[in-house]
């Protein structure tokens, strides 16, 4: 009876120190609270003791925190204890382990890659090094997260390891010491054609704009004088990590009219912020085009917005995502936590991009934006949207030169060009995996002699190496063995998407992630528009 009451009283007094601590009294009348409180509380209390099977009091709370919370909107939500850990990672940009990328494979832990610098890497183990044991005792058969449980710790703690590796006759025994492990938001920064660099980022962390600075200034010094900004599926993260990064681009402007970045309004006046760009970033001249995706979401939409609204660069790709509602999160005593919406933001021409969600089920709030049907072509007035939207369906403002552009859906591109499709059958191949475990089993036979002839000279290796139809005959075996049914027209369809994967997939097991993105790159039609727009970004930019 004790540990009923205890519980009951637990979950009020996080209700009730939650509403406090954000002064709810000026929100709501203090009597109506407590009576919604005390509501649930009897609730509760008749539910363990006469519903007519045992209850889990814990269980039954976290359901109607998640039902109060998506009454509000459809990103303020609750993170459990067990997911809060892996957010916090997120949110940081780093944990705390041995330093490899792995997939299980065969029931055997496979390192796909030691990333560079950590901990595994400097003990020289490679990609495709078979892990069988941590602390002497078999780790076959492990998932995913009792990986993570047994090769991340805390910095400074040891774990010892074997390792079976092609060529060497005996395991491996290696001690690793645990150190502090980067969860990089900028994972590709290279040339990708003369004066032209590619910086991808994936998501914004604490970390973002170090990493954005480093990998600006790593691709200056190999002669970028142009930069193709790749956003496509970010999700989007800190609000002041897209401030930052879109100040890298935009001039302060005048003390006079100093140029926003993003505003917010809240229901709240605590919670209304005004971000301004400051003059000095050695970018801020540099021609930009921004790559998006109907997944761009948040603060990859605050940074696309400032430059197309300061007309500071060209949007390529798909209509973002939509979401221009800002939260704020609050820990909970149980160690779960509660991420709330607090404002909107808005970007520079004052433009709320959030897409209607009012009387919507949630998944088809998600389905949305993946199932618009746009045109595609040039749309630097934005002629797209003047064909497809009703009159005043949409707020219309002006960026800095005029042109017209849309609120309330997502940013839209200033070229309109969809992300490239493959089949059911090249997407079902990329969801099992099986990319990487062939070529894990391939690297067991070839990979010696590949690295012997190529690990020197990734341009070589780019130029030269083929996937030849013997090679295709044996993944072609492997996956029908896998239980995929070729369908021959869907094949020859996502032939080139093949042949890309499994070259990119070779070249990340010699020289990393990073390596990948150039056989990807040859065949994304989005990115090959974008990189023939630089005179046309320039000309918008008044860079000419």
């Amino acid at each position: 009876m004790k540990k009923r009451f205890s519980t009951i009283s637990v979950f009020v007094l996080v209700l009730v120190s939650m509403f406090v601590g954000m002064e709810i009294n000026q929100l709501i009348s203090s009597d109506n609270i407590y009576v919604q409180i005390t509501k649930f509380k009897d609730v509760l209390s008749f539910a363990e003791k006469y519903y007519v099977e045992e209850v889990d009091a814990q269980k039954l709370t976290e359901a109607a925190i998640h039902g109060m919370l998506e009454n509000l909107d459809p990103h303020s939500v609750y993170i459990s204890p067990k997911a809060f850990e892996a957010v916090t990672e997120d949110f940081r940009g780093k944990f705390e382990g041995i330093g490899i990328q792995f997939r299980v494979l065969n029931d055997t832990i496979t390192v796909l890659e030691p990333i560079g610098g950590g901990p595994s890497a400097k003990l020289g183990i490679l990609s495709n090094d078979k892990i069988v044991k941590i602390e002497g005792k078999s780790a076959i058969g492990f998932t995913d997260e009792q990986v993570r449980k047994n090769l991340r710790g805390p910095k400074g703690t040891r774990v010892k390891v074997t390792i079976i590796r092609v060529g060497e006759r005996e395991p491996l025994d290696f001690e690793i010491t645990r150190d502090e492990i980067p969860l990089y938001s900028v994972d590709a920064s290279i040339m990708v054609a003369p004066e032209i660099g590619y910086i991808r980022s994936t998501r914004f962390n604490e970390q973002t704009n170090e990493e954005m600075q480093r990998a600006l200034k790593k691709l200056k010094a190999e002669g970028m004088k142009r930069l193709i900004l790749d956003l496509r599926l970010n999700p989007g993260g800190f609000l002041e990590e897209a401030v930052r990064m879109a100040d890298l681009f935009i001039d302060g402007g005048t003390p006079a009219a100093p140029k926003k970045i993003v505003f917010t309004k809240g229901r709240r006046s605590e919670f209304d912020e005004v971000y301004y760009a400051k003059t000095g970033e050695e970018y801020e001249r540099l021609p930009v085009i921004i790559l998006l995706s109907n997944a761009s979401a948040s603060a990859s939409e605050i940074v696309a917005g400032a430059i197309q609204d300061w007309d500071r660069g060209l949007i390529v790709g798909e209509t973002s995502f939509g979401k221009g509602l800002v939260q704020r999160q609050w820990k909970l005593g149980d160690g779960s936590a509660i991420r709330m919406t607090i404002s909107r933001y808005y970007t520079p021409s004052g433009r709320l991009i959030q897409r209607p969600y009012e009387g919507k089920e949630k998944s088809l709030y998600q389905r949305e934006a993946f199932e618009r049907e746009e045109e595609e072509g040039a749309n630097i007035q934005h002629e797209m949207e003047q064909k497809t939207i009703p009159d005043s369906a949409r707020p219309t403002f002006a960026t800095n030169a005029g042109r017209l552009v849309y609120g309330g859906g997502g940013i839209t591109p200033d070229y309109i060009v969809k992300g490239d499709s493959v089949t059911s059958l090249g997407a079902s191949i990329r969801r099992r995996d099986l990319f990487v475990s062939f070529i894990s089993g391939y690297l067991d036979r070839e990979g010696r002699s590949i690295r012997a002839r190529y690990e020197k000279n990734f341009d070589e290796f780019k130029k030269s190496y083929k996937i030849s139809d013997a090679m295709m005959i044996q993944f072609r075996s492997f996956i029908e063995k896998k239980g995929i049914t070729i369908i021959e027209n869907q094949f020859g369809h996502d032939r080139a998407y093949i042949e890309a994967s499994l070259k990119a997939y070779v070249a990340q097991s010699i020289w990393g992630n990073e390596s990948m993105f150039p056989f990807f790159l040859e065949i994304d039609r989005q990115f090959k528009l974008a990189i023939s727009l630089f005179p046309e970004a320039e000309k918008i930019a008044r860079l000419r």
